[in-house]
């Protein structure tokens, strides 16, 4: 099998280390290297697969990475795609988290950065430029979208908002039924019991995490690493930009509320979790891997064993939900299609995709320079222009424009 799909697997690999930006900047780059470079999915089918992991919790950039190695080789390629996918982020985020004593935050070189943030944007609009025909069609997905992008963008960061909007944009385009009618073939008999497994792995996290904390058993900080890490895995919408959030209250705000009742509750000191939150901004790969280095600075004061063991430990229960999310619940996404309501459901549901990203555009280039008297406002519109006419017009590799850019930063 690694034979057979070693393009593949080289395809991801080099995605996974040129992929800055977030998950909406991943669509782009997706589209770039699995649909025009190396045709392993279609547009349409990248179109599905990322407005189907909208709907889950968890790592929607992944989640769809990973659902293209289902579709080329079913899931023993689709965990291969995931495990190369996060392997190399979460690796720089995991040291990180043992050289952030050594290094001080202001001599990171994070100039060499500046102009990733216009590139990403380029990404993004290079991935509308190809979705929007497609997603676009009518008057009633116009108004999804407008409203959508409207909507998120005045809302960024807040969790329920992306969720809502794919229910709301799913329900607005089942009012007509003219469109698409409900065929004669009948969907096979969905089998829920694979759900069942992410669902204990979630309760027995939570019953060993409170044995271990009431008990105080000695391992009790990497069970309760697992859970904490695990659950937020398996709760958050909106990506790493909400996750963050949670990492930030659970592990340096919660600890201080409950000093009294639970003196040996995991802490991360505000400061240390600022910067890794600064860091993996930088690092190519989904923004989850930041819960390597919250691992390794989780038990960090239980020797380097235990740190890398706190890495390993956010690396897997970060990412496990997801994966048994997307995994388990495809299957029965793709035979539910079948059905017509979820069919017209889709309509509304890329058309709210593509509201979301023209948000994540317009809430990137907001704090990029561009009218400023300075050299660097002209360099950022020829980046995000660049971006898209190299995308649209060349076969560059998206590594090769990923070089550019931080050339760019480094010298100017």
């Amino acid at each position: 099998m690694l034979l057979r799909h070693f393009a593949f697997l080289r395809a991801v690999l080099t995605h996974s280390v040129t992929a800055f930006g977030g998950p909406q900047a991943h669509i782009g780059m997706m589209m770039r290297t699995f649909v025009k470079e190396t045709p392993y999915v279609t547009e349409k089918e990248l179109m599905e697969y990322n407005a189907f992991c909208q709907l889950l919790p968890g790592a929607s950039s992944t989640q769809t990475l990973t659902l293209i190695g289902y579709k080329r080789g079913g899931v023993p390629l689709a965990i291969l795609t995931l495990i190369i996918w996060i392997l190399p982020a979460s690796t720089l985020m995991g040291a990180f988290s043992f050289l952030l004593g050594y290094i001080d935050k202001k001599e990171l070189g994070t100039d060499i950065f500046k102009f990733i943030p216009p590139m990403a944007a380029g990404f993004l609009g290079y991935a509308i430029l190809h979705i929007f025909p497609h997603a676009i069609r009518n008057t009633i997905t116009w108004i999804i979208m407008l409203v959508s992008a409207g909507a998120t963008y005045a809302l960024f960061g807040k969790t329920w908002v992306i969720p809502a909007l794919i229910v709301a944009g799913g329900i607005a385009t089942n009012f007509s039924q003219k469109r698409i009618p409900q065929t004669a073939e009948k969907p096979r008999k969905i089998r829920w019991w694979n759900f069942w497994l992410f669902g204990f792995i979630f309760i027995a996290a939570g019953i060993f995490s409170e044995l271990a904390r009431s008990n105080e058993w000695e391992a009790r900080k990497p069970i309760n690493l697992f859970e904490n890490t695990y659950r937020m895995g398996s709760l958050v919408f909106g990506g790493g930009q909400v996750l963050m959030p949670l990492m930030y209250e659970q592990w340096s705000v919660r600890p201080e509320t409950v000093k009294d009742k639970n003196p040996n509750a995991i802490q991360i000191d505000q400061e240390k979790l600022y910067t890794g939150m600064g860091i993996v901004q930088a690092v190519p790969g989904p923004v989850f891997s930041i819960a390597s280095f919250t691992g390794g600075m989780a038990l960090s004061d239980m020797g380097v064993p235990m740190q890398v063991l706190g890495c390993i430990i956010g690396m897997i229960a970060i990412f496990l939900p997801s994966a048994l999310l997307v995994l388990f619940f495809f299957p029965i996404w793709h035979n539910l299609r079948k059905y017509a309501v979820v069919y017209r459901s889709l309509e509304g549901i890329n058309a709210v995709v593509v509201g979301i990203l023209l948000a994540s555009t317009f809430y990137i280039v907001r704090d990029i320079s561009f009218i400023e008297p300075k050299t660097v406002s002209l360099v950022n519109i020829g980046v995000i222009a660049g971006t898209i006419l190299l995308l649209q017009f060349t076969r560059i590799l998206p590594p090769f424009i990923v070089m550019i850019c931080l050339a760019l930063g480094y010298f100017l």
